[in-house]
């Protein structure tokens, strides 16, 4: 049965649950922190850090601007080079393109290559549907996809998971899905890297049709590049007669030059390194060398809708980095799956409820309330995107989403205090209630999840009205 995030709880619900798991809180703690110590060496390297921050905004601002264009470009360009290119309203339109591409050619595997838009649409699970098996080939996505547990970070979706589970993974799992892991394996990295190359050589040899998305599509030319540091990207890129990479449309940028902003922005941002040690770049067809038939699967889901939010919109500049992640307070201590999302944390918190539209599910309405908006996430966003902003225009969203139906009880509570303010006469009757016995609050339904961590504050033995009156009452001055 394979895992999915259909059904997950709200996210309260889920962090409560996360935060009891005290092994997860250990692996989020350690591998986090390992990441943040590594971005920010790197970043610390470039004098001209925030110029870069400040020219990738600029380049994704101006590109969304004026989309649609970029768009046609992006497609004139591929099919000019012998891609074939298609349009997709929603996953399931994609997730058809991609199986009939598949059955036309007879092919009942397919290799991927890591890809946040194709785990997005629900890809593998829509194969798995038509009887076509889909591998993933990155070593994170391989221990996800064996243990059928669900991503929990954008860069390391493996990351709740210390070497000791990964190996009992393996040696439980692989059999099933291939060649087995070895009898002897141990939990060192580099057995359980070498365990995993030999099980994905023998599909990397055997499958005739490979999927990947694309962290860029270059307009000028129709080059869509994939960053990766394993090595499989590559080999999925090059090996397969055919070739399916699904790409958001947001993905594009207009040249070549805008282009290498964003490839030194990246890899700091996301895997503390200077550089990818791998940067695949294909354009189209090449006759003789790698896949004969190329398709472009170009997918909206949702961001026409992001991009028509004024506020929100930014979000549509993100470059899947998984900063905020890293530096998130919240993420840290509940990971990803409390969010419910193949994108967890600070920017899913937003995306999620900007593509999907709040007033829709509770789960995705909560979303925008699982942060502290202390702002970490805004100062490393290689993109300078503002999420807690962002955050806050979401909340008031999904505030607005729920007006006239049942109130909830904050809201109970907010016209209580909204009717005490507008009468003098209300509000010193309330400062009474208030000196007469603070702790009565704590029994009060809407102050329990508050004062559940919290002490409330002791009422003052005076408010500042009598104060006013009993010392300056009657004074000239």
């Amino acid at each position: 049965m394979t895992a999915t995030f259909v059904g997950m709880p709200v996210f309260p619900v889920a962090a409560r649950a996360a935060l009891a798991d005290t092994q997860l809180r250990h692996n989020l703690a350690h591998a986090t922190g390992t990441i943040r110590a590594k971005r920010a060496r790197v970043v610390a390297e470039v004098d001209n850090w925030e110029d870069l921050r400040t020219a990738g905004a600029a380049i994704k601002d101006s590109t969304l601007a004026d989309l649609d264009q970029h768009l046609v470009r992006l497609e004139s360009a591929l099919t000019a080079q012998g891609a074939v290119v298609h349009w997709a309203r929603d996953a399931e339109e994609a997730n058809r393109i991609v199986a009939d591409v598949a059955k036309s050619h007879g092919v009942d595997e397919v290799v991927k290559v890591k890809s946040m838009v194709t785990q997005e649409i629900g890809l593998n699970e829509a194969l798995a549907a038509e009887g076509i098996a889909a591998w993933e080939t990155d070593l994170a996505e391989l221990i996800v996809q064996l243990g059928d547990d669900l991503p929990s970070h954008i860069l390391v979706p493996a990351i709740h998971r210390n070497r000791a589970e990964i190996r009992q993974v393996f040696l439980d799992r692989m059999a099933a899905a291939g060649r087995p892991a070895p009898d002897d394996l141990t939990d060192e990295p580099a057995e359980l890297a070498a365990a995993a190359r030999l099980h994905l050589r023998e599909k990397f040899l055997r499958a005739r049709m490979a999927v990947s998305g694309a962290n860029f599509a270059v307009a000028e030319t129709g080059t869509l590049v994939v960053v990766e540091s394993e090595g499989n990207g590559r080999m999925c890129l090059t090996l397969p007669d055919v070739l399916v990479s699904v790409v958001g449309i947001e993905k594009v940028v207009p040249t070549w030059t805008d282009l290498d902003v964003f490839l030194r922005l990246l890899p700091r941002s996301s895997t503390g390194e200077r550089m990818n040690p791998y940067t695949s770049t294909w354009t189209g067809v090449t006759p003789g060398d790698g896949p004969q038939e190329v398709h472009v699967v170009l997918l909206d889901n949702g961001r026409t809708r992001a991009l028509a939010d004024e506020v929100g919109r930014s979000a549509l500049r993100c470059i899947r980095c998984s900063a905020c992640l890293n530096v998130c307070p919240v993420y840290e201590r509940v990971g990803g799956h409390a969010y419910g999302s193949v994108y967890p944390g600070p920017i899913g918190a937003i995306l999620n409820p900007l593509m999907k539209g709040v007033g829709q599910d509770a789960q995705t309405d909560s979303l925008p309330y699982a942060s502290s908006l202390c702002g970490a996430c805004y100062e490393v966003c290689p993109v300078k995107i503002d999420i807690p902003s962002i955050l806050v225009d979401l909340r008031s969203q999904v505030v607005d989403a729920h007006r006239g139906h049942l109130p909830k009880p904050e809201a109970v509570a907010m016209k209580g205090v909204a009717a005490a303010f507008a009468s003098s006469k209300r509000l010193a009757l309330a400062e009474r209630l208030v000196r007469l016995g603070t702790g009565a609050a704590r029994r009060l339904p809407v102050a329990v999840p508050w004062t559940s961590a919290r002490d409330v504050p002791k009422g003052p033995a005076e408010s500042f009205r009598a104060w006013w009156q009993r010392t300056q009452a009657g004074r000239d001055d």
